[in-house]
C-alpha cells in the first residue's frame, strides 16, 4: 500500500514538475512584478506583506483559478480565452498607466509618505490572479490528456504550491536584500563590511532595474495574453503577426524567437494599455470624478 502511495506521489510530483516548467516565463514575471508593491514601505513591515500577497496568492489558486479552471475546462471551454482576454486588457492598462509616469504624467497621488498597507496587498493579490491564472492554465493545457480529475486537482495543487513558494521566496529575498547588506557593513571583517556598503548601494538601482523589468512583464504577458487569445476568438490579425515574427527569427534560435515575441507582445500591450487608460480617463472626465489609479504601490516614478 505504502508502496502504490509513494508510486502515486512520484507520478504527481513528476507531472507537476513537466507541466510547470512550461510556465517558467510567466513566473519570472510574477517574480520582477511583485516587489513593487513592497518597495518603500517600512522594513519591519516588509515579510509581513510579502507573506499577506502570498496567502493572497495562495487563495487565488486554490479558491478561485483551480475550481474555475476545472469546471469550465469540463462544461463551458470557450469562455476561458476570454477571461484571459480580460486579464490580459486589465495587465496591459497597469503597464501603460506606470509607463505614463516614467514621463511625468501623473494620475494618481504624488504623496505616498503614508502607504496604504490593505490597498497595497489588495492591488498586488489582483495583479496576482492575472498572472497565477496564466501560469496555472498554461501547467493544465501542458498536463498528459486522459487523467482523472482528482490526479489532476492533486498536479495542479502542487503546481500552486510550488509557484507560490517560488516567487514569494525570491521577492522576500529581493526586499531584504538591503538589510543583509546592512548588517554586513557593521562586520569588524573590513573586506565583508566592504561588500555589505556596495550591496546597500546598489540596491536602489537594482529596484529600479526590477520596477521596470516588471511594468514591462506586464505589458508583455497582458499583450501575449490578448493576442493569442484574440486569436482563439476569431480575431486571427495581431496573432498572426506574432507567428509571422516567430517563423521569421525562427533560424536565428529560439532566443531571438523569444524576444521577438517579448518585444512585438509588450509594444501591442502598450497600445491597448495606453487606448484604456485613455477611455477611463476620457469617462471619468466625462463623469466629472478624479480617476485614482494607485494601489499603494511604489511607482516606477518614485
Amino acid at each position: 500500500m505504502s508502496v502504490g502511495l509513494l508510486a502515486v506521489v512520484d507520478d504527481i510530483l513528476s507531472a507537476a514538475m513537466k507541466a510547470s516548467a512550461k510556465a517558467a516565463g510567466v513566473v519570472i514575471d510574477d517574480a520582477a512584478v511583485t516587489p513593487q508593491y513592497v518597495q518603500g514601505i517600512t522594513p519591519a513591515r516588509e515579510l509581513p506583506v510579502v507573506g499577506k500577497i502570498a496567502l493572497g496568492s495562495l487563495a487565488n489558486k486554490f479558491v478561485i483559478i483551480i475550481p474555475v479552471a476545472l469546471l469550465l475546462t469540463a462544461f463551458a471551454p470557450w469562455v476561458l480565452p476570454y477571461l484571459l482576454i480580460v486579464g490580459g486588457l486589465y495587465l496591459c492598462f497597469e503597464g501603460a498607466e506606470k509607463v505614463l509616469e516614467w514621463f511625468g504624467i501623473q494620475h494618481g497621488h504624488e504623496d505616498e509618505s503614508a502607504r496604504d498597507e490593505k490597498k497595497l496587498v489588495l492591488g498586488a493579490v489582483r495583479t496576482d490572479l492575472i498572472l497565477s491564472t496564466e501560469i496555472m492554465l498554461i501547467s493544465l493545457a501542458s498536463l498528459d490528456k486522459g487523467l482523472d480529475i482528482w490526479m489532476t486537482l492533486a498536479i495542479l495543487a502542487v503546481i500552486a504550491l510550488i509557484m507560490t513558494g517560488v516567487v514569494y521566496g525570491a521577492v522576500a529575498l529581493l526586499v531584504k536584500i538591503d538589510d543583509i547588506g546592512l548588517k554586513m557593513a557593521t562586520s569588524s571583517d573590513k573586506r565583508i563590511s566592504r561588500n555589505g556598503t556596495r550591496l546597500v548601494n546598489a540596491m536602489p538601482a537594482v529596484f529600479r532595474f526590477i520596477s521596470i523589468l516588471g511594468t514591462v512583464a506586464m505589458l508583455w504577458v497582458g499583450g501575449h495574453l490578448l493576442l493569442v487569445n484574440l486569436g482563439e476568438v476569431g480575431v486571427h490579425f495581431g496573432a498572426d503577426i506574432l507567428h509571422g515574427i516567430e517563423h521569421a527569427l525562427e533560424p536565428a534560435g529560439a532566443v531571438i524567437v523569444w524576444i521577438g515575441d517579448t518585444l512585438f507582445s509588450a509594444i501591442a500591450g502598450l497600445i491597448a494599455g495606453l487606448i484604456i487608460v485613455g477611455i477611463v480617463l476620457g469617462i471619468g472626465r466625462m463623469v466629472g470624478k478624479k480617476v485614482e489609479f494607485h494601489e499603494g504601490e511604489e511607482t516606477p516614478a518614485h
